[in-house]
């Protein structure tokens, strides 16, 4: 067997920044938040694994105006 490290020994990963000079606000904006809020404006009730999907993405991506 392969030696695997337990997810609690990982260390938190950084999510990846993109720029969006212009576009929006100067506080940082979650993937998964900029889709819960697309997906209610067009009228997507957000449920348990909304609220987990989002949270993950949100880890994974990050939306931020100025440096």
């Amino acid at each position: 067997m392969k030696n695997r490290k337990k997810k609690n020994d990982e260390p938190e990963r950084k999510p990846y920044r993109v720029r969006l000079p212009g576009f929006i606000s100067d506080e940082d904006v979650g993937l998964g938040d900029v889709i819960k809020r697309a997906t209610y404006a067009i009228g997507v009730k957000p449920c348990g694994g909304c609220q987990r999907r989002a949270s993950v993405l949100n880890r994974w991506m990050v939306f931020s105006g100025k440096r």
